[in-house]
């Protein structure tokens, strides 16, 4: 079973040996039709589709677990939705993007919080996968034949807002994976207030990644976290970025780290600045 990363080696290994669920997770933030587009040009030879906007994201008229621009659905309704693209328990998930791994982390942690351990990264992408010669095809999204996943307990923590604002200075460190001028307040492109939650640590998720897209070793990853946490314990981490989806990089290299895994605000800075009545800090 692969729980964190997989390379497209082990994925091609995989594939030889029996039926293993591949979903391409590719998205552009500003140009969210972009993802779709990219799929139907090219994308793995078997891979579902699993939009940000469409699949991995409530949208009105269906039900919300928090606020922010890209809140959970329901995990009743993810378990239907990953029932309908195939998926079995037990069965090995493999997801990948084309954007150094910042979309198809969010369906990585989704699959926990609903139970399924067997899920992993593609380490590098689609651009690994061919640069190791492995199969690609273009043409419309795979249609795929219904599972029998049935719904688990959560192996992952959803910090909520109301929790994250009570523990504000205690025993909680947030860590904010958006780029430092938008975390400092000096620029703010996608939400109405500009700055961080109070007591916040910066570290951008794209200091997870090497310049092939890939994720840094284990122990380079667990010596910058240990140094960005200080005397801070890493098992108080609260991971959050914009509106919940590159803050898992973070989350994800932490556990690689050998750091445990620890909790997500998924509802992150979208949600918190709606209200003004909570604390804003700059700088």
């Amino acid at each position: 079973m692969y729980t964190t990363l997989i390379t497209p080696e082990q994925l091609m290994a995989l594939q030889a040996q029996g039926p293993v669920l591949v979903a391409d997770c590719s998205f552009e933030l500003m140009q969210p039709e972009q993802g779709q587009q990219q799929y139907l040009a090219s994308h793995i030879a078997g891979a579902v589709r699993a939009d940000l906007d469409r699949h991995l994201s409530a949208k009105p008229p269906r039900p919300a677990v928090n606020s922010g621009r890209h809140p959970l659905p329901r995990r009743e309704d993810l378990a239907k939705w990953l029932r309908d693209i195939g998926l079995q328990p037990g069965m090995q998930v493999v997801v990948y993007d084309r954007q150094a791994s910042n979309y198809c982390g969010r369906l990585w942690w989704m699959l926990k919080w609903v139970g399924h351990e067997a899920v992993a990264v593609l380490d590098g992408g689609l651009q690994a996968w061919q640069h190791a010669g492995g199969a690609v095809v273009s043409g419309p999204e795979v249609t795929a034949v219904p599972g029998n996943f049935e719904l688990g307990q959560p192996l992952c923590e959803l910090a909520e807002v109301q929790d994250v604002h009570a523990r504000l200075g205690a025993a909680q460190t947030l860590v904010d994976a958006r780029a430092t001028p938008r975390f400092k307040g000096e620029v703010e492109p996608l939400d109405p207030v500009a700055g961080h939650i109070p007591g916040a640590l910066n570290r951008p998720f794209n200091l997870n990644m090497q310049a092939d897209g890939r994720f840094k070793p284990a122990a380079q990853l667990r010596e910058e976290f240990l140094s960005l946490l200080g005397d801070l314990p890493p098992g108080n981490v609260v991971h959050q970025c914009g509106s919940g989806v590159s803050a898992i990089p973070n989350l994800l290299a932490m556990e690689l780290a050998g750091l445990g895994r620890t909790a997500l605000f998924a509802g992150s800075w979208s949600e918190w600045c709606a209200d003004p009545a909570r604390p804003v800090e700059k700088g």
